[in-house]
């Protein structure tokens, strides 16, 4: 009997591809054009109906006809006589093949060999079948439904045309034919009933080798194949030699308007859903590309500024959590490259501190070279009014893209060596107001370089400038991700100072808490800016401002403005004689905490304090609470006291200034609605050894301030409160802690272990309702 097959015209099934392959003739001229609204309007060719996922593999009923040739051939051929044999075939890149090769399935069917894939429709045929059309013969596929036997059949016209097209246009002779055979290609996967990633990555993947193995394109075919496969980019990455396809028409032409209007949206899917640049470098160089080529055109950052604009939104909060992140990469990536060649070809490339110090220290590298900076440390200052040695010219190092010129000295110079007496330090104000008398190092980066440069610092600032990007986009920078090179760089860090003082004004403690180190021992922002760092080009005015943001968000700390008195005493003193009153504060705050225990430092920080009207008034200040807190401790007061329930801060604050608590030591602000803010008022209590702060707001600033002050606290109730592991670990500073209760609150058992470990005196603890329990 020999098998054939009724096709119904109606049949949505039934899917074939009737447009011409290579070897058809092109009736489109060689040089058409073809603007990006074509990709737009073909992409609406997706069919309707069933929609199958694609088949890698499956079990399913095979049969084999050969074609009769005799009577008896004819007879065992008959549907009477048929033999099915169950196999689990796999759809492999180029052939048909089966698990276990035997019986039909011995050997392979090649897409090549298929000359038909059908549906079995006339009548009395085998229930959901399929009929592959081979040389000498039939395979019948039979599924377990219709469903099944659809989606092989789907499976298998695609896999049989992708194996065609891969082989047809490996071998390309007229371009213009290639270009409609893309076009074929394309509106083949868009109208697929198939809904897989491989059905619109085939295509592109074709199409990207064969750009790579065909090199030598004109740019006007550039555009048109760009366009014509614009249509599957809009759901799907390219593939990475595509994408470097992409770089070299950005580079080449950036004012294409293909860049525009096919490239936008593949850059915006791109930074919308990338996870990770760094398991796809190229789609992270390409957007950098882009931006450039937009940079390009004659509106410059204006287009740059609209591109930002429309990957945030309309709304006050960005839709997409992906964007802020990947442009991010993008520009450390971008910032980094501009001096990447020169940081390559320099064996002996200093380190961020030895930059900041201004001048390498001797060591294995090679040749000895130090680089002098514009604004050195203050340390070094006097070090260098007091040496004098030959130098010989200057010896310029250059690349390509970076010429950086810098001294080399004859002699190594010797350590910095401070004489000082048995108590007594340097004159940090007069270290501060020698004139620098040092050499400079200046870094000067080619024209493309420089572009490069200013474009994505610009994106920086741009990104800086919205309320809902700038707490991530702090967080992100707070490591310092850029090359020292960069951190030298005068240009740069004069540009990137505007995201910094983005930073420093923004109110949020998540904010302008990144300003800070991420960790001790690492240089952090405000370290950077402040008078003395590397990237400081004022007087001290960031500085201040950054200064005064963190005093103003519980950062009145010991631990703060300890790190302010051993790094930065100098410039603070330097800046309250000239009247600035945040630094006036700190001062008086590192007076009022005795900070300072040497005493000739301290009475310099008085006399610079009495040497302006803020300074004094605030100095006269800090005399009066002193007087008072000797006349409390003198006079007494009462040794228990409890606070009203809803009672405040300012109810606190009001009876604490009231009358004399300095025998206070039991103290009960149980149910009332104090916060972390009475923490200041709550360090004045001298005496204090037993508090309750049960079922209040106080929350881990608080905790730290006072985990820093009041070291005799005996018993400490923080009953459902709002503290967690952060604050209670400071915790392990109070040990005179007897009785600690820290029910109900979100106690992790790891910080319950370690307090245990470091608390000696701990005996009664209440952890009941937390993790800890």
């Amino acid at each position: 009997m020999d098998v054939t097959s009724s096709s119904g015209g109606g049949d949505p099934r039934q899917i074939e591809e009737t447009k011409p392959l290579l070897g058809s003739d092109v009736s489109a001229p060689e040089g058409t054009k073809v603007m990006g609204a074509v990709p737009c309007r073909r992409a609406l060719l997706l069919c309707n109906g069933m929609r199958y996922k694609l088949l890698q593999e499956g079990d399913i009923q095979v049969c084999v006809i050969r074609h009769p040739r005799t009577f008896l051939s004819k007879i065992l051929t008959s549907k009477f006589l048929r033999r099915w044999e169950p196999h689990h075939l796999t759809l492999a890149d180029n052939s048909l093949a089966s698990a276990t090769p035997s019986g039909y399935m011995e050997n392979s069917v090649s897409y090549s060999a298929i000359e038909d894939v059908q549906p079995l429709s006339w009548e009395n045929a085998p229930k959901y079948c399929l009929q592959l059309t081979i040389p000498g013969g039939t395979v019948l596929l039979q599924a377990a439904n219709s469903y099944l036997r659809d989606q092989w059949f789907h499976s298998l016209q695609w896999k049989k045309k992708i194996y065609k097209y891969k082989k047809v246009l490996s071998n390309p002779s007229r371009w213009e034919v290639v270009l409609k055979e893309i076009r074929t290609l394309v509106d083949m996967a868009l109208t697929s009933p198939l809904q897989d990633d491989s059905i619109n990555q085939a295509p592109l993947e074709i199409v990207s080798k064969l750009l790579s193995e065909n090199t030598n394109l004109t740019t006007q075919e550039h555009e048109n194949i760009i366009v014509a496969i614009a249509p599957l980019l809009e759901n799907n990455h390219p593939p990475p030699d595509l994408c470097e396809f992409f770089c070299k028409h950005c580079r080449e032409r950036p004012r294409s308007m293909v860049v525009i209007e096919v490239f936008t949206p593949v850059v915006q899917r791109i930074l919308k859903h990338n996870m990770d640049f760094g398991k796809c470098p190229r789609l992270r160089l390409f957007t950098q590309e882009y931006i450039l080529a937009l940079n390009e055109l004659n509106a410059g950052m204006e287009v740059v500024k609209k591109f930002i604009q429309s990957m945030h939104g309309p709304t006050g909060h960005c839709p997409h959590p992906r964007v802020l992140p990947n442009l991010v990469a993008v520009c450390l990536a971008a910032i980094y490259s501009c001096y990447e060649e020169f940081i390559n070809s320099r064996d002996n490339s200093p380190s961020l501190k030895e930059i900041r110090n201004g001048c390498q220290q001797p060591c294995d590298r090679k040749p000895t070279l130090p680089l002098r900076l514009l604004h050195p440390s203050p340390d070094l200052v006097s070090q260098e009014a007091t040496l004098s040695e030959p130098r010989l010219k200057s010896v310029v190092v250059a690349s390509s893209e970076v010429h950086v010129e810098v001294e080399r000295t004859s002699t190594a110079k010797p350590a910095l060596t401070a004489s000082t007496g048995n108590d007594s330090e340097p004159n940090l104000i007069d270290c501060l107001m020698v004139s620098p008398a040092c050499g400079t190092m200046s870094i000067e980066l080619g024209p493309q370089a420089g572009r490069t440069l200013g474009c994505h610092v610009e994106i920086l600032k741009l990104l800086s400038d919205y309320d809902d990007w700038r707490p991530s986009l702090a967080s992100l920078l707070q490591p310092i991700p850029f090359p020292k090179e960069a951190l030298a760089h005068e240009k740069f860090t004069k540009e990137l100072k505007y995201v910094i003082q983005r930073f420093a004004e923004d109110p949020r403690q998540e904010v302008h808490s990144c300003l800070l180190s991420v960790r001790a021992g690492k240089d952090g922002w405000f370290q950077l800016y402040s008078p003395g760092g590397v990237a400081c080009d004022d007087d001290g005015e960031l500085f201040a401002s950054m200064v005064h943001i963190l005093m103003g968000s519980c950062y009145k700390t010991k631990k703060f403005l300890l790190s302010l008195a051993e790094n930065k005493l100098g410039p603070c003193m330097l800046l309250a004689l000239r009247g600035n009153q945040t630094m006036a504060e700190i001062l008086c705050l590192m007076l009022e905490y005795n900070i300072i225990d040497n005493n000739d430092t301290q009475l310099q920080i008085i006399s610079t304090l009495e040497s302006t009207d803020v300074g004094k008034r605030m100095y006269e200040q800090l005399c009066d609470r002193q007087r008072e807190l000797k006349e409390l401790q003198r006079k007494g007061g009462p040794t228990r006291l409890t606070l009203p329930s809803k009672s405040t801060d300012a109810d606190l604050a009001r009876l604490l200034s009231s009358g004399s608590f300095g025998n206070l030591e039991n103290l009960s602000l149980a149910f009332t609605n104090v916060t972390s803010a009475c923490a200041e008022h709550l360090i004045k209590l001298p005496s204090l050894k037993q508090l309750n702060l049960w079922s209040t707001q106080f929350g881990d600033a608080g905790l730290r301030l006072l985990s820093e002050h009041l070291t005799m606290l005996q018993v400490l109730n923080l009953c459902e409160t709002p503290v967690t592991d952060a604050g209670l670990l400071a915790l392990s500073s109070m040990k005179s802690l007897c009785s600690l209760n820290m029910n109900s609150t979100k106690l992790s058992a790891d910080t319950y272990e370690d307090l245990k470990a470091k608390l000696p005196n701990l005996k009664e603890v209440d952890v009941r309702y937390t993790e800890a329990w």
